[in-house]
């Protein structure tokens, strides 16, 4: 990975997305049981996101190319998706379901 991209950073950009501040986009339908590749404002996620329920982010990379994953994200105790209000959630879920 290049410099570090913090789960901080990430949930601010999907809850931009969620307020509808920034478009989300979904780049990629599952190829993987639950895996969609999404696009928010040139920032690329891969989100789990099965069942209508948004569970995790695996992976993002920022436009100016800092990245960030689960694995790195867990050693501190949480992903992007933790942060987020149950409002938050609730939207991003309508969104993702809406386009996937």
């Amino acid at each position: 990975m290049s410099a570090f991209l913090s789960a901080r950073e990430v949930c601010q950009r999907l809850r931009e997305a969620a307020l509808g501040v920034l478009e989300l986009t979904v780049d990629q339908a599952p190829r993987e049981a639950g895996r969609v590749v999404i696009d928010i404002d040139g920032w690329h996620l891969i989100v789990d996101f099965e069942g209508e329920q948004l569970h995790h982010c695996e992976y993002a990379r920022s436009s100016d190319g800092r990245e960030g994953a689960l694995d790195v994200w867990q050693r501190y105790g949480t992903d992007p998706v933790n942060w987020l209000s149950t409002w938050e959630l609730a939207q991003l879920e309508k969104r993702l379901a809406e386009r996937v």
